[in-house]
């Protein structure tokens, strides 16, 4: 990457991860307030409805992709009138999903009583609930839809700093509301008017960065006909947008459908300190996504490929201590957190964990795939779909959350681990796909021998973790420290990628390691 590419990407990476660790202990803390105060209920309702939202949000259609895509192109040329213009078309059609996702939340709310029939919570929670999280999201249609540019210009750091800002005083207020008012409808509306106010304060900034930018919304449909391709590339993100839903976002409607609201609260807490890690994922990794996409632009295959594969390595190595310490430390941590009642299955983790290496290890052929505007394997999604559909239906009867997860699993091993590095080496980058493998088995073995090896050896260790904190934090450093060495110093002899990416750093270039 050039070097303003790379300076971007460190600053957006830095203040991402300064917000990161802020939220992430507050976010611990508060999930114990509001489990305490509020109840494993409400926190699964809460859960559920987020959810039922999200798959209302499937009508976006990936149009934010889309124009990310198409913006990347104008701003290394400085072209503001087209960046006004597709911002435009980007707003228009924006307020038209808007209008489409508050019809279809008034819908789906006449079957709530029919929906929630079992619940302890009477129908104006409910109902309060989901509209005030509908009115948060209709924000993003109606007004905040600018941020898009920030992102694609590489100045996420500004949206992470402003938006963040505002979740951690929310959550501060919400933590001090649920321990002395334990009322559900007062912690609700908090919710709410913060996302009014990140709106206000966003869009001032926006206004700020960008001067210039004037969009002509009611100017959209007409600008639309002058960006066809818009639509051709929406239609095929929007089969993906599906997928990636039902991979990711509807956990716990599948639990609650097929086990129970109270186990969407115990899932909802591994998965919360889960996506916690994966947050810091998209934010230290994932900033670097618009200079790939300028990087292609600009169309020097070696470039591409040697960047390809610096990612690949950091994606790998940070994927690898995350999943090591997770197996580790997560159930001694819940234990010591919420308590031994709210522990799962084992098996429950170890998939958990597979799914979680998938899913991040996939980062860097996504990005890639996106950069060369590459959605017309729409099959693949509806495969991927249908197969994880089926499955979980067929086993989440018979082992719940367990059946859930294998569904997850089973599909991305077919389509994202196979299908997308094939895809993506074929038709985007243009060379044989055996040259991903040769690269990308490596890390696989290095990961495993180096798991097992440190594994079988912490098994010696004179500690236990679920004891106290000052025990975990000692098992700690005495395992995940020597695996993360260890891995390390594989990888940078055997794999690929991980020798050029240092190297960027002039203080590793100064130790000539080669």
């Amino acid at each position: 990457m050039s070097g303003s590419r790379l300076h971007k990407s460190i600053l957006n990476a830095r203040v991402g991860l300064l917000f990161y660790f802020l939220t992430l202990i507050l976010s611990f803390f508060s999930r114990k307030i509001f489990l305490d105060c509020l109840g494993a209920d409400f926190i699964g309702l809460t859960g559920t409805l987020q959810n039922i939202l999200g798959i209302l949000n499937l009508a976006e259609l990936g149009i934010g992709s889309c124009i990310s895509f198409f913006l990347f192109k104008p701003l290394q040329e400085d072209n503001r009138e087209k960046m006004m213009e597709i911002m435009s078309v980007f707003g228009y059609l924006y307020r038209k999903i808007g209008s489409i996702i508050g019809l279809g939340s008034i819908v789906v709310s006449l079957f709530f009583p029919f929906i929630f029939q079992k619940t302890i919570f009477d129908s104006g929670i409910i109902y309060f609930a989901f509209f005030s999280y509908m009115g948060s999201s209709l924000i993003g249609y109606f007004i905040n839809y600018r941020q898009i540019l920030l992102t694609a210009d590489q100045k996420n750091y500004i949206v992470s700093a402003y938006f963040q800002t505002a979740n951690i005083i929310k959550t501060l207020i919400q933590i001090t509301l649920a321990y002395y008012y334990r009322n559900l409808y007062l912690w609700v509306f908090i919710e709410f008017v913060f996302g009014i106010i990140s709106c206000i304060i966003l869009n001032w900034k926006i206004n700020k960065e960008y001067p210039w930018l004037k969009t002509k919304i009611n100017d959209g449909k007409l600008l639309l006909k002058k960006y066809p391709e818009i639509l051709i590339n929406t239609k095929q993100i929007f089969v993906h947008k599906i997928k990636d839903f039902l991979l990711n976002k509807s956990d716990e409607i599948m639990v609650f459908a097929f086990v129970s609201l109270k186990m969407v609260a115990f899932y909802g807490n591994y998965t919360m300190i889960i996506n916690k890690v994966l947050v810091m994922f998209i934010t230290a990794l994932d900033g670097a996504s618009a200079g790939v996409g300028n990087l292609v632009a600009e169309g020097n295959k070696k470039n591409i490929v040697k960047v390809f594969w610096e990612l690949m390595s950091i994606r790998y190595f940070i994927a690898g201590i995350v999943i090591f310490s997770f197996y580790h430390l997560l159930e001694p941590f819940i234990i010591w957190w919420l308590g031994p009642q709210y522990l799962l299955d084992h098996t429950i983790l170890i998939l958990l964990l597979v799914n979680l290496f998938i899913m991040q290890t996939r980062g860097v052929v996504d990005i890639f795939n996106h950069s060369y505007g590459q959605y017309a394997d729409t099959w693949a999604a509806w495969a991927e779909g249908i197969i994880n559909l089926t499955i979980t239906i067929l086993t989440a009867i018979h082992w719940g959350i367990i059946g859930i997860l294998l569904g997850k699993i089973i599909s991305t091993c077919i389509i994202i681990t196979i299908w997308k590095p094939y895809y993506l080496f074929t038709q985007g980058i243009r060379m044989p796909v055996k040259l991903y493998w040769k690269g990308t088995l490596k890390y696989y073995v290095i990961f495993i021998f180096t798991f097992i090896v440190i594994t079988l050896l912490s098994g010696f260790l004179p500690f236990h973790p679920s004891q106290s904190l000052s025990q975990l934090i000692i098992y700690a450093v005495f395992t995940v420290v020597p695996f993360t060495i260890v891995y390390f110093l594989l990888i940078l002899w055997k794999a690929p990628g991980m020798f050029h990416f240092i190297n960027r750093f002039p203080i590793f270039n100064r130790l000539k390691l080669r």
